[in-house]
């Protein structure tokens, strides 16, 4: 008899990618605003990461539109992810709009209006509005389904009670098949909002506890509601300016939202929904929630960009604007005048600076620890301290890249923990800057187009 193979099966798991910050949680400050030494995956920069909890506070507060912060520092000290530790620290409510200078040369639209959306994208509206939502235990659903297929669509009864009252609704077609994709059943405590006809399972009541031996953990119990069936609830949505934009720009709607090509939308939109939010205001409908947005290598925007962004942030509908950037005295993009940090003078006046230092061995040697238990990478003593040395020697960037190259020649070995030799291997197969740099001094004639070996080639072209 022939020997039945099996095809072997992968168990499909959620894909969780690792990236250059993705250890950071927080900025790391206790309730008094002081830096921890190592918290929520920040280490050292602990006056940088100071300042930014003041303006962390700023913007919780809301108070204040407008305001600048520049994040500056060399590369590899941290400024991005003092900007992740800031968003995270934010929560979700709070918008934090994120960009790089560059990409505002690749859009198909005016860079001012590419910064324009931006802005909106930072500042969160909360709208507050009152619905009718029908509340009760389920006591009996009730379909009846026709004898002949097709003959005449579903019907039914749902039974709902609270500890005073009990009434029977019927129930239509598509509250039918609403019922059957939340799986409601007896005992289930449910909510229907009466101007969409959406269902939310609330739990389960207490008194059908007993029903069935076997519950999963998610099951959560409550009490059967009092009062009246039907109530009236605040709802509370949040959506950012664009958003608002996006949906009464003519050109596509709200699709647009989805397909990401909002084109470029009209002041007189922007201004009549400003003028709208204003009255929701003043009314208590709404509440603005300002945000953050953050400019990564803001030397790469240009002269007209950095004109746009000194009117953008004196208007009273601006978020807090956080700008880094590794350039020392260079030339602002569209002109010929050098500048600290490639930025004009009169739009440096308008930013808080904070500057980032760079890190000392014992720190170097801390985020190195977390990378491993990001990267779940076990690593011995000595490895580490070899890799704090290379950190020191070439950079933190390049140390950080040899985690898991490491950990794949220790697999090649069939090791369990990546020791010096697996180190040492991957050091002499990757080189980094210093090491490269020195390989194209001793090489560069045999290289094309070198300053060094134009002369000779134009001699053996001229004979």
């Amino acid at each position: 008899m022939a020997e039945l193979k099996l095809s072997e099966s992968r168990d499909l798991t959620r894909i969780e990618r690792i990236g250059a910050h993705s250890h950071i949680r927080g900025l790391g400050l206790d309730s008094a605003l002081e830096a921890r030494d190592v918290s929520q995956g920040m280490v050292g920069q602990t006056s940088a990461r100071k300042a930014a909890g003041v303006i962390l506070q700023m913007i919780k507060e809301g108070k204040i539109a407008g305001r600048a912060v520049l994040l500056a520092g060399q590369p590899g000290t941290g400024k991005t992810a003092i900007a992740m530790g800031m968003a995270k620290s934010l929560g979700l409510e709070t918008p934090f709009a994120m960009l790089a200078g560059s990409e505002l040369f690749s859009l198909e639209m005016s860079k001012t209006e590419a910064l324009m959306q931006a802005f909106r994208k930072a500042i969160g509206v909360r709208i507050k509005e009152e619905t009718e939502i029908i509340e009760g235990e389920v006591v009996e659903v009730q379909i009846d389904r026709p004898a002949v297929a097709g003959a005449a669509s579903k019907t039914g009864k749902l039974t709902l009670k609270t500890t005073e009252m009990e009434t029977v609704y019927d129930l239509g077609a598509k509250m039918i098949e609403a019922l059957g994709k939340e799986k409601v059943q007896s005992g289930d405590v449910i909510a229907i909002d009466k101007a969409s006809g959406k269902i939310t399972k609330l739990g389960r009541s207490f008194s059908r506890s007993r029903d069935y031996d076997a519950m999963g953990p998610q099951v959560k119990f409550m009490q059967c509601p009092d009062g009246e069936l039907q109530k009236r609830k605040e709802v509370v949505h949040c959506v950012t300016l664009h958003e608002i934009d996006v949906i009464n720009s003519r050109t596509q709607g709200f699709l647009a939202l989805f397909t990401g090509d909002t084109g470029e939308i009209r002041s007189e939109v922007r201004e009549q929904i400003d003028t709208k939010v204003a009255e929701w205001r003043e009314e208590g409908k709404a509440e603005i929630v300002p945000g953050v947005l953050f400019i990564d290598e803001v030397h790469m925007l240009d002269i007209e960009c950095f004109s746009f962004l000194n009117r953008a942030l004196e208007n009273e509908m601006a978020p807090i604007l956080v700008v880094a950037t590794n350039r020392g005295i260079t030339t602002i993009r569209g002109t010929n005048y050098k500048s600290p940090h490639g930025i004009p003078i009169d739009l440096l006046d308008r930013l808080l600076i904070i500057t980032t230092q760079p890190y000392t061995e014992d720190e170097i040697s801390k985020i190195l620890n977390i990378r491993c238990q990001e990267e779940e990478v076990e690593m011995s003593e000595e490895a580490k301290h070899l890799l704090t040395k290379i950190g020191v020697d070439a950079s933190l960037r390049y140390a950080i890249h040899l985690i898991t190259a490491s950990a794949l020649a220790c697999q090649k070995r069939k090791g369990n923990i990546v020791e010096m030799e697996d180190i040492n291997r991957v050091y002499h197969l990757f080189l980094d800057v210093k090491r490269s740099t020195q390989y194209l001094m001793e090489y560069q004639s045999q290289y094309m187009f070198s300053e060094e070996g134009d002369d000779d080639d134009t001699n053996a072209m001229q004979s």
